[in-house]
């Protein structure tokens, strides 16, 4: 029995699909049309590269009050955090 190969969406090849491209693979790939594919998140920021990572620890009430308010306002935990962030530090200084 042959064992079936399928592809990400789900599309199964057949014998000619993966002899074609074991041919395609065999003349080699012009690396200069490949699709570049980047990993991970977005900067946050105009600076390139990793954005810093802050953690913090809350007790329930907060963290559930904080999970319901992203809800609602349809934003990310991290992006209201960011916005109380700065709010608060433009108010310090």
């Amino acid at each position: 029995m042959t064992k079936k190969i399928k592809t990400l969406a789900g599309d199964e090849l057949s014998e000619e699909d993966i002899e074609a491209l074991a041919d395609e693979a065999e003349r080699g790939y012009d690396l200069s049309k490949a699709l570049r594919v980047t990993v991970g998140r977005p900067a946050l920021g105009p600076t390139p590269g990793a954005s810093p990572r802050v953690q913090v620890r809350v007790d329930p009430e907060l963290a559930d009050a904080l999970h319901a308010r992203a809800r609602h306002e349809h934003r990310s935990v991290s992006e209201i955090a960011r916005t109380a962030f700065r709010e608060y530090l433009a108010r310090a200084a």
